[in-house]
């Protein structure tokens, strides 16, 4: 009851603690209905368009939402002493890195795990680790998150990248300023649709603007793209050292460093700030600092 208690007010809507826990929403309801009564007291104000706390639904929040965190993690200790992860895990990642780097994965962490059930979220929306009840979440680029524990899972580059067809059919840039001039695939966040940004042996860096007809806010749309002959394109060496190895993409400036942010980027490892973090984590976490570094040894 508690536990439904905190996830609507984490989540402000009965129907979406209903579809996070595949329970009907008047169930919800029926719960939150229950615990008012037992408390004397209205927790949520209800119209036909929102719902909101009253002002006693939010003091009540304030003391019971680190009581029920403390439950739940008596719980992951009490699971924990059967020496084998069991469960669920719930992980979200971005769509691209998910099914590039997570998802071929599974398999033989399901095997190794078997009592582990995964529950995968794959979205490129920054999602809110405490609301969703997330356990680990991948995420990409600069950490901005304080309140979250991380680890670095492994650095990330990025490359400009064509096809060979691309290239004999429009010409091979010589150097950095001679992307002004071509087709250049574009991803719709700050910088990467604009102008990237290279850095020479030297140090040396500069900032070129780039101009395309597409725009496409997944990468391995983008790549695919690339791959089609369509443009140039900034894509991460995670996503594209296959195709840079059978020769389906080319590397454009293989004597630069290239970023649309910032040099430093990398794949993290968050999970929430908590003294103890549950074996199902940490199995998982270890799982792919051993798996993901031997597929990209030769990256890092």
């Amino acid at each position: 009851m508690l536990h439904i208690f905190v996830e609507v007010m984490r989540l402000g809507s009965f129907a979406a603690v209903a579809r996070d826990r595949d329970l009907d929403p008047s169930s919800v309801s029926r719960t939150i209905a229950a615990l008012e009564k037992e408390l004397g007291v209205r927790l949520f104000q209800r119209t036909t368009r929102r719902l909101s706390p009253t002002e006693a639904g939010t003091v009540y929040f304030e003391r019971i939402e680190p009581l029920v965190e403390e439950m739940q993690q008596a719980i992951d200790i009490a699971l924990d002493t059967a020496g084998q992860p069991k469960g669920t895990l719930r992980v979200t990642a971005s769509v691209s890195f998910g099914q590039t780097c997570i998802v071929p994965l599974l398999p033989d962490f399901g095997a190794r795990y078997p009592d582990l059930a995964v529950d995968l979220l794959l979205t490129d929306a920054v999602v809110d680790v405490f609301a969703e009840r997330i356990d680990l979440a991948i995420r990409l680029g600069l950490l901005t998150d304080s309140t979250l524990v991380a680890q670095q899972l492994m650095r990330t580059r990025y490359r400009v990248c064509a096809s060979p067809q691309y290239l004999q059919r429009c010409g091979q840039p010589q150097q950095p300023d001679d992307i002004e001039h071509h087709n250049s695939l574009l991803f719709p966040l700050p910088g990467f649709r604009s102008r990237w940004i290279f850095k020479n042996r030297d140090g040396v860096t500069r900032e070129v603007p780039v101009r395309g007809r597409t725009i496409i806010s997944n990468a391995i749309a983008l790549q695919q793209c690339a791959i089609a002959g369509m443009g140039l394109s900034l894509l991460p060496n995670w996503l594209i050292d296959e195709d840079l190895q059978a020769g389906t993409l080319i590397d454009v400036f293989p004597t630069y460093e290239v970023t649309a942010t910032d040099f430093n980027t990398a794949a993290w490892l968050l999970y929430p700030s908590r003294t103890y973090v549950p074996l199902k984590v940490r199995a998982f976490v270890e799982f792919l600092k051993q798996s993901i570094p031997d597929a990209l040894t030769h990256l890092q």
